[in-house]
């Protein structure tokens, strides 16, 4: 399983009991792969696009066509030449002599643009499914904020009961009971906002197979896992592999196809005609040919091969502004990553142990009555805050590594899924 995988894999959340859900269906990210595979427009048009680059090599491939002609003179003159009784009609076969390879170099840049066709259906495809890797971890991160929201409810409803029980014994107003239950409906709130939220991760999933009343539950899984922070000399390595990378190979050889073909412009094509003609004065048959060769094709040509040597020399110089470009980002990346995973393991290793031995010595003091309800309720507030950061530190580490692995061109699918749809 690939780096992305196990992260997408990771990523799918369960910290506790699940929110209610009315999902009839388990969606694995697999599933949701191949939905958009198979459904998909933008890959759909791409299976189009294809048939229609095939025809065209095999239109470049057809050599120039054969024409048939008729003619006739001394028709409808006068003297001898009145009416049609002395014409002479003349029935030929034309065409154009391709010359200095017009054809092969028509079917190598053809050819070209067929085979760059893969190289743009991978990079849409990566696309699409990195794509579909962000939005369910959106809806495992909404699910984890649903989680959040439901503990945060409970330990509300634990403060708001003990509070109740002092205020009973005398030991507190009314209005301290009043402000743990105003704490319990601002989570209730809270929580509803989540669920409504993680609907809503849903729906947005399955708009991108078409579909707008989704019923499903995702896998579960650990969005507490980490990702691994990887060196970023050992990421630059990789960039070779990425599809905007790749596509300076493919682009440098259909510039030096269209090179080719401006050169082959130099050489004068020839216009053949051979016929017969029938002699109406002594009644008898001839042939008759003709062959045209225009001047100056080579000093025509000098602008197209000029422009097509231009655009090949300046590949070089756009492939590395590209790389500094893809660089830069992968940097980035690279650095949200390790913020992030930096972040979360901060927060794990001391701020939250912390935090924790803080609010359960708050309630042992509270229920004494040695600490006020605000005092412990602050503590409440500050360790779901924590956990939050917590989760949104996961979220952008998984986040950041969906996007490393777009960048570096690594695939999304199994082994086994093929990456080229059937014809239509």
């Amino acid at each position: 399983m690939s780096t992305f995988r196990a992260a997408i894999a990771a990523a799918v959340i369960v910290l506790g009991a699940a929110a209610p859900t009315r999902a009839t269906e388990t969606l694995r990210l697999d599933d949701a792969f191949q939905r958009v595979i198979q459904s998909h427009p933008e890959l759909a048009v791409l299976r189009y696009r294809e048939a229609s680059l095939r025809a065209q090599v095999e239109q470049a491939a057809q050599s120039a066509p054969l024409q048939l002609g008729a003619s006739a003179e001394n028709v409808l003159g006068s003297g001898t030449a009145s009416g049609v009784s002395g014409a002479e009609l003349t029935v030929s076969l034309a065409s154009v002599l391709e010359r200095g390879g017009k054809r092969a170099a028509r079917v190598a840049l053809a050819e070209q643009h067929y085979r760059g066709l893969d190289l743009q259906r991978e990079a849409k495809q990566l696309d699409l499914l990195a794509e579909v890797a962000r939005r369910y971890l959106d809806v495992a991160a909404a699910r984890a904020l649903s989680v959040l929201a439901q503990q945060d409810v409970a330990q509300r409803q634990r403060a708001a009961a003990a509070t109740s029980m002092r205020v009973a014994a005398g030991g507190a107003p009314e209005s301290v009971r009043l402000a743990a239950q105003a704490a319990v409906t601002r989570a209730q709130g809270a929580l509803s906002r989540a669920e409504l939220a993680q609907a809503a991760s849903i729906r947005r999933l399955a708009l991108l197979w078409g579909e707008h009343d989704p019923h499903y539950a995702i896998v579960s899984g650990e969005l507490t896992a980490l990702p691994p922070v990887r060196d970023y000399t050992s990421l630059i390595a990789r960039l070779a592999a990425s599809p905007e990378l790749r596509r300076f190979a493919s682009e440098a050889r259909l510039r030096e196809a269209r090179l080719q073909l401006a050169r082959s412009a130099r050489s004068s094509d020839m216009q053949w005609q051979l016929g017969v003609r029938r002699l109406e004065v002594d009644n008898d048959w001839g042939l008759v040919g003709s062959l045209l060769i225009p001047f100056g094709n080579a000093e025509r040509a000098r602008p197209g091969i000029s422009a097509a040597e231009a655009d090949l020399s300046a590949l070089d110089l756009e492939r590395e502004g590209q790389t500094r470009t893809l660089e830069t980002t992968l940097l980035e990346v690279a650095a949200q990553i390790e913020m992030a995973v930096a972040e979360a393991r901060h927060i794990d290793d001391a701020l939250l142990p912390l935090l924790q031995q803080a609010e359960q010595a708050a309630e042992r003091a509270y229920r004494t009555g040695a600490l006020s309800h605000l005092e412990w309720a602050q503590l409440q507030s500050e360790i779901t805050a924590s956990q939050r950061d917590r989760l949104h530190a996961s979220i952008a580490a998984h986040r950041g590594l969906i996007d490393l692995q777009r960048l570096t061109g690594e695939s999304l699918l199994p082994a086994s899924t093929p990456s080229k749809e059937s014809q239509p």
